[in-house]
């Protein structure tokens, strides 16, 4: 007992000391104590026979590249590195990760191919969402192109790179593009949800009952305060809940409040129990916002917070953790650790894997 305990507590000082923290961390009784258990938990659950995770929303860029990237700033210092999948495999070793998805953080065309590239080189990356502008001239046409590839699994398309959903709906071209999305069997990321964006995913889907869609970081949605507000996104979260083809990434779940970064379980526990009832066991997908979740955390620490919520949930689990991002992505086997998917890995054509040109 003695040792069992030394080692989940060295564990919860190494979570707290795991790199990326935007803030300077340091160990009070009660934030131990919460990691402690988590990683308890943690451990318990990989004895019993641990669930694998397909973690559904991460970024990667680089930003040694000659033309730079978009996006992080240079000024920040936490996000300012390399996000490649060889650091994500070290970050994340030991805590059941066996593939992840990547969401496009940069609006330049060509970086839909760098992303293709660098996932081509590491099985762990078993789907892409690219960005590609619909109402576009070129659309059909990179849409082609980039569908090329397997890895290749839709778009992302919401409040982001100054693009506003709400007016686009009133545009027949964009309509025609996103239909033409659903048509080839991909799907849409809708991106950073606030009350107005989700209104409007539920007209998108009512034009187009067949595009699939997930919406990210609802844990971050902040619910309107007025009370006729707050009844109206309840109402329309339900509705898009009920919508076979929805889906929802209950994925950054850490938020600083004051400056400060609670990791306890307790403090999230009635938003996510709110979203779960109102969401289902059904449509709900695991997804950590790395590397961008380094700003408030490690990626352990975020990760225990989920963990530990969904484990009481029985066979919801491995919903939550793979299964439901197969219906949502159908997303690729490429490794014999990743559960069954739909969609069987074969090797990129040789257009898809052009080299990247530079986008600047």
């Amino acid at each position: 007992m003695r040792y069992m305990c030394f080692s989940v507590c060295s564990k919860a000082i190494d979570a707290l000391n795991d790199g990326g923290c935007a803030q300077e961390t340091y160990m009070n009784r009660r934030t131990f104590l919460s990691v402690a258990a988590g990683l308890a938990a943690w451990d318990s659950g990989a004895k019993s026979g641990s669930i694998p995770i397909i973690d559904s929303h991460i970024h990667l860029f680089d930003p040694r590249r000659p033309e730079g990237v978009p996006w992080p700033e240079k000024d920040n210092k936490v996000l300012y590195q390399p996000a490649l999948p060889d650091r994500f495999r070290r970050v994340t070793r030991g805590l059941g990760i066996v593939g992840a998805i990547e969401i496009e953080c940069s609006p330049w065309l060509e970086d839909n191919q760098w992303v293709l590239d660098i996932a081509a080189h590491d099985t762990m990356i078993v789907g892409t969402v690219g960005d590609l502008v619909p109402g576009t001239p070129d659309f059909r046409k990179q849409l082609e192109r980039f569908r090329q590839n397997p890895l290749f699994r839709g778009i992302r398309y919401g409040n982001l790179w100054g693009r506003n959903l709400t007016e686009d709906l009133s545009r027949g071209e964009y309509i025609s593009d996103l239909k033409a999305l659903a048509d080839a069997n991909l799907g849409m990321d809708s991106a950073n949800p606030d009350p107005a964006l989700v209104s409007a995913l539920v007209r998108l889907t009512d034009k187009i009952p067949n595009l699939r869609l997930v919406l990210d970081h609802l844990p971050q949605l902040e619910p309107p305060t007025e009370p006729m507000a707050r009844k109206q996104l309840q109402a329309d979260l339900r509705e898009l809940a009920a919508r076979p083809q929805v889906y929802f990434k209950l994925s950054a779940v850490l938020r600083p409040v004051d400056g400060h970064v609670h990791l306890d379980l307790d403090f999230y526990r009635s938003r996510l129990d709110e979203l779960w009832g109102m969401l289902g066991e059904d449509k709900v997908i695991y997804g950590s916002d790395w590397p961008n979740s380094d700003t408030k955390g490690s990626y352990q620490q975020g990760l225990n917070v989920i963990r530990e919520y969904v484990t009481g949930k029985g066979a919801a689990a491995e919903k939550f953790f793979w299964k439901n991002s197969i219906r949502a992505y159908q997303w690729v086997k490429r490794a014999p650790n990743q559960p069954e998917a739909t969609v069987a890995w074969r090797p990129p054509s040789q257009h898809a894997v052009a080299k990247t040109q530079n986008p600047a």
